[in-house]
């Protein structure tokens, strides 16, 4: 091969990995922390941790207690049936219901993924979510999973009401209780994971997405890690959510439009949301 053709090929070559590589980082939020204030009372941050891997997460805090702030989890769409709701992603969650932010909720079935050919639930899917559900008073899921109540006035409670049920949401497992890691957490197995918690008042909700499986962005947290993470933000008391490729965390930008946070990742897309059960939903009204 002569030279020239030798150096053109390099370029070439040189040419497809940038094309590659742009296309594989395209899309996602820069890999730099930042922290601001979306609205009175709602602060937004993105953390960068390089050790033992590279890993970000996203952490909304919520102060409770400021006016003109309300919550929704995902209301059913056939209360009467084994199945619920019809899945939709976090997107159009927040599309639908005109919230600020939103974010994913617990486990459900059915759901499998096997790969873009085969997998359930596709959007408008009859789905139920694992464990106890309600929105603004309706009840429409049952089960003994973790849950965190939100009161119409706000108070937010893990396990036991303060006050009539108004939203519920179950997770999959307690992460932190008062103030310490539960015990035997994995600390092995790097993964995206989203958790709700709150602080001792509680006087503060805290949103934690965690980014994953996505090899020189982040690779993801373990179990041990989010609940460390939860505890340096204040958290008292955590659960785990459904993390994989359901983690998502979206929010109403400047345009009106959902704009999501973090990078999904459902099946193997770096971008891909995947259709869930129910969410936690926020809305602003200031």
């Amino acid at each position: 091969m002569k030279k020239t053709q030798k150096i053109l090929l390099a370029l070439f070559l040189l040419f497809i990995c940038l094309v590659l590589s742009g296309l594989y980082f395209s899309g996602r939020p820069l890999p730099t922390e930042i922290k601001e204030e979306l609205y009175d009372g709602i602060t937004y941050r993105r953390k960068v941790h390089t050790e033992p891997r590279l890993w970000i997460a996203h952490i909304i805090t919520i102060d409770l207690h400021t006016e003109g702030i309300s919550f929704l989890v995902t209301p059913p769409d056939n209360k009467k049936s084994d199945t619920p709701l019809n899945a939709r992603t976090t997107s159009t969650f927040l599309r639908d219901y005109n919230l600020q932010i939103a974010v994913n909720g617990g486990e459900f079935s059915p759901w499998h993924s096997n790969s873009l050919l085969d997998y359930y639930p596709h959007v408008g899917d009859p789905v139920a979510p694992k464990g106890f559900a309600a929105s603004r008073g309706k009840r429409y899921a049952e089960g003994n999973r973790p849950v965190l109540y939100i009161a119409e006035n706000n108070i937010a409670q893990f396990n036991k009401p303060r006050s009539k049920i108004y939203n519920a949401i179950s997770g999959s497992h307690m992460l932190v209780v008062e103030g310490e890691p539960i015990e035997g957490l994995d600390s092995e197995i790097p993964a995206p994971r989203t958790a709700l918690g709150v602080d001792f008042g509680p006087d503060r909700l805290v949103i934690v997405v965690v980014d994953g499986r996505q090899p020189f962005y982040s690779e993801g947290a373990t179990l041990t890690q989010l609940a460390d993470l939860l505890i340096e933000y204040g958290v008292y008391t955590a659960m785990n959510m459904d993390g994989g490729g359901s983690s998502t965390l979206v929010i109403e930008n400047q345009f009106g439009k959902a704009e999501v946070l973090n990078s999904p990742i459902d099946s193997h897309i770096p971008g891909r949301e995947r259709p869930v059960a129910n969410h936690l939903g926020v809305f602003v009204d200031q």
